[in-house]
């Protein structure tokens, strides 16, 4: 089974149009304007694709809009599908009709809000394993499910026959698990998580910050001043959701993706002036312009 998706995968957002629905002709374009500025692949409606405001025709549309153009347009670049549900039976649901489609490899939070025990995830990934032939990336974000993953039972998920790594969202846990590929699921562990072996990052600020994020991989030797270069990044990246602070920095930058959906709201004054100010510092604002 595949599991070497690349090392920098970009959590696509949804480009969506003035009306709030899916904007197709803006998401091909940002799909190229990624695989463009160094990304290897892409995970579509992720956290970051605010899959939790789509129902499952725009999600499934979504997904196979992306496959279908990658597929013509860049055959070496990966697609990952995000699927997840707190519904175990929605969460297969998802994962049978994604497995539909093709895309390379599927993305599976654990069930959020609900908070199971041990012996309720491993009974839900099981049931999710049996909907797919693909490979299938775990999500570890507990600061947004409500629960972490540890390190022992995602070695015992693992033990599934799809099973193969894990977006790894958590700081404290990070470290090998034997039989799972690690991908970093903050930007700011993407150094960290190559230094101990592993493939890369799904990343959020790559959509803007992708050329950098390239080198961290192509150049070891010069990885953590790269990493300190984009502190700034990851500081002030982050002073709203990433769909929303992408999806401005992307349309100061001249890649319209249109509006966030609520109850993600756009950028404040404040907050636009802190995203225009680092683009500026990192001479990305006068390269758009030119």
């Amino acid at each position: 089974m595949i599991d070497d998706f690349g090392a920098i995968l970009t959590a696509m957002v949804t480009p969506f149009d003035a009306s709030g629905g899916l904007d197709e002709t803006a998401a091909i374009r940002l799909l190229h304007h990624l695989i463009e500025h160094g990304s290897d692949g892409v995970v579509v409606c992720g956290t970051t694709g605010e899959c939790a405001t789509m129902n499952d025709a725009e999600q499934l549309r979504m997904i196979a809009l992306v496959i279908d153009e990658m597929r013509a347009s860049f055959p070496d670049a990966t697609v990952i599908a995000g699927v997840g549900s707190n519904d175990t039976r929605h969460a297969v649901e998802l994962t049978a009709s994604a497995t539909e489609l093709r895309p390379d490899a599927l993305l599976s939070v654990n069930p959020y809000y609900n908070r199971p025990t041990d012996r309720g995830i491993i009974r839900h990934y099981e049931e999710i394993d049996r909907a797919t032939d693909l490979p299938i990336l775990l999500y570890n974000i507990p600061q947004r499910t409500g629960q972490d993953l540890p390190n022992e039972l995602i070695a015992r998920l693992g033990q599934l026959e799809h099973i193969v790594g894990v977006k790894q969202a958590n700081h404290a846990n990070l470290a090998p698990i034997d039989g799972v590929r690690i991908y970093a699921g903050n930007d700011d562990m993407l150094a960290e998580v190559l230094d101990i072996g592993e493939p890369g990052g799904v990343l959020t600020s790559s959509h803007v910050f992708g050329p950098e994020f390239r080198r961290m991989v192509d150049e070891p030797e010069h990885r953590h001043e790269i990493h300190e270069s984009l502190k700034d990044v990851f500081r002030d990246m982050a002073i709203a959701p990433a769909a929303v602070t992408n999806k401005a920095a992307l349309r100061l930058l001249g890649v319209e993706v249109g509006e966030p959906r609520l109850p993600y709201v756009p950028l404040d004054e404040q907050e636009l002036t802190v995203v225009r100010a680092l683009l500026e510092r990192h001479s990305l604002l006068q390269a758009a312009r030119a």
